[in-house]
């Protein structure tokens, strides 16, 4: 059974859910919104917890997602930021959520506003340029507004038929298809250098005592190089946006199960972070979870 069919084949009140905090969450009932069916349309979900072992949460998430119909109308697009932020006396949480909304507000100005141009005469920067000058600015909001604190960053810019993924830090961007979770972004950590280096194994990575030290994040310096690529959207596939909270204690092989076995990304969210928090919970986790559908 495939996963639109696991979708549409109950009725929408067999597929509520309830949130790690107790929320009451359903996806819409396709009968009640007009326009196409939304098996046409691109799903998202998100879900984040403090966890077991932290007493604050420090990272921030933002989804959009949009579509049109009509003659002239635009593509679909969405833009989603996951950010995890680091510092003492709660400059982390201040870095993530400024960074956040300074790399949200300049995407939005930058290329989707520009969607909405009725002369048609908008012209911008290329969009791998656009958003590595998003995160850039938002490095140095956080310099100059939170001093001593940092933030990992990652989002994916989503137009039409493709996604521009930037990133810094250990959050990490997957793409989840029905036969692996292959990992888009690079940890900007010190331990995955030394793997890249051929001086840990990956399995000595994972236990490392300073896995989690980085040595690019956004906040850490005037001048920051941004990893940006492009990537087709996965068509009948997920784009997962998540924290080293869910990938560092939860494995690929789980996210990949608990992914493809929901009735819908908010489902699938809810039971990432349900799985973290089992496995411990030692960080603040953070999910946000994309279907793409194949046509």
């Amino acid at each position: 059974m495939t996963f639109l069919q696991r979708i549409f084949g109950k009725a929408p009140t067999d597929l509520e859910q309830t949130s790690p905090d107790g929320i009451e969450t359903a996806p819409l009932d396709p009968a009640a919104i007009g326009g196409a069916p939304l098996s046409n349309h691109t799903l998202v979900g998100s879900s984040q917890s403090t966890g077991v072992e932290r007493a604050h949460n420090e990272d921030a998430l933002f989804a959009l997602l949009g579509s049109s119909s009509g003659e002239d109308s635009i593509p679909d697009f969405g833009l989603f930021v996951v950010a995890d932020g680091m510092g003492g006396h709660r400059s982390g949480e201040v870095a993530s959520a400024l960074s956040v909304r300074s790399v949200a507000h300049r995407l939005a100005a930058d290329s989707l506003l520009q969607l909405f141009d009725l002369n048609g005469s908008a012209e911008g920067l290329p969009l791998q340029d656009v958003v590595r000058r998003a995160l850039q600015d938002a490095n140095q909001s956080v310099v100059s507004k939170v001093p001593g604190g940092g933030t990992t960053l990652t989002t994916a810019l989503v137009l039409g038929k493709q996604m521009t993924i930037g990133h810094v830090g250990d959050s990490r961007a997957y793409i989840l298809t029905p036969h692996e979770a292959k990992v888009v972004t690079r940890d900007h950590s010190l331990v995955n250098r030394l793997v890249e280096l051929g001086q840990l194994t990956e399995s000595e990575a994972a236990v490392h005592p300073q896995r989690n030290v980085l040595y690019k994040a956004i906040g850490q310096g005037a001048n920051l190089e941004v990893d940006v690529e492009t990537h087709p959207i996965p068509k009948n596939g997920f784009l997962l946006i998540c924290s080293d909270g869910l990938w560092g204690v939860v494995p690929d092989e789980e996210i990949q199960r608990i992914a493809w076995g929901a009735d819908h990304p908010q489902a699938a969210c809810d039971e990432l972070i349900r799985a973290a928090n089992a496995a411990g919970g030692p960080d603040n986790i953070t999910a946000v979870l994309v279907y793409f559908p194949s046509t």
